[in-house]
């Protein structure tokens, strides 16, 4: 018999995890610890989207030259505590490009499994989710019209067949399976959809509203060939989206929630999706 008290894992571990700053067995224990309490993990999520979207927004600044009057005042700090001057100095700086530059941001995927590398948005990638959150500002407000397809009218087999023509209809026209969400467990149901232009092709809008009137949309794309875009935050103006690109499939999640009730909608989805994609196939050798 031990006395050993139960592993739980506080912020700073947690945080060290997510930076790979942990020997083999204590970040074991923490994967393992969140595995079995999704809450944390959901906080862990978020602090890697945090970092992304701070990566994304002020990384370039990191590669900004020092400006001219801050170099002018170390060449100035001859006289005594000049050396503390300067390392005060290079401190700052060093602290800052590391809070800016984030050079070792990782993003969690949902399934907890592995950790993705997160880039600073290409313009491409920039330019759907763009368009992704410019749909969902000119359609979420609409009172009359704002879906092509409406598949909450009728008793519950006509809106059956409107969900699977709204399906099918997607499908076709974008060229790849379209997937209505399920997402009543977090309090949204369908309203329906529509096909929107995009770059190479169309897109489409699934639209989703609560009992309060709050929208969300998710907006589906066929990514170019080789595209790859691990679960990540993106904010656009006023919106906040979760997105990613996989196996011929883009999704953005678009909406004026609170973060984390939109990082759940986000891995909803998220998982139906990989729910349904072909398992990977056996290395060689196992």
């Amino acid at each position: 018999m031990t006395n050993e008290r139960p592993f739980h894992p506080d912020d700073e571990q947690l945080s060290a995890w997510l930076d790979g700053e942990l020997d083999a067995a204590t970040h074991a224990a923490v994967e393992t610890w969140l595995h079995e309490h999704p809450d944390d993990a959901a906080r862990v999520r978020l602090w890697a989207a945090d970092r992304s979207a701070l990566r994304a927004r002020f990384g370039p600044l990191a590669d900004e030259p020092v400006p001219a009057g801050l170099q002018r005042l170390v060449q100035a700090s001859g006289r005594r505590g000049g050396l503390m001057l300067r390392a005060a100095l290079v401190a700052g700086l060093l602290v800052g490009g590391a809070l800016l530059g984030a050079g070792t941001t990782w993003l969690l995927k949902p399934s907890m499994t592995t950790l993705t590398a997160v880039e600073a948005p290409s313009p491409a990638t920039a330019s759907w989710t763009q368009r992704a959150a410019i749909a969902h500002a000119v359609y979420a407000p609409e009172l009359r019209h704002p879906v092509e397809v409406d598949v909450t009218q009728g008793d519950a087999a006509a809106q059956r067949a409107q969900e699977q023509h709204l399906a099918r209809w997607l499908s076709k026209r974008l060229q790849m399976p379209v997937k209505l969400f399920d997402l009543r467990a977090q309090g949204f149901e369908l309203v329906g959809g529509r096909l929107l232009p995009d770059v190479a092709g169309p897109s489409a809008q699934l639209m989703y509203q609560n009992a309060a009137g709050e929208r969300v949309t998710v907006y589906l794309r066929r990514p170019e060939p080789g595209t790859h875009t691990a679960f990540r935050f993106q904010r656009e103006g006023e919106l906040d989206m979760f997105f990613w690109a996989e196996e011929g499939f883009g999704c953005a999640l678009v909406g004026k929630l609170p973060r984390e009730r939109l990082l759940a909608l986000g891995q909803a989805a998220y998982l139906q999706i990989e729910a349904e994609l072909p398992a990977p196939r056996p290395r060689p050798g196992t």
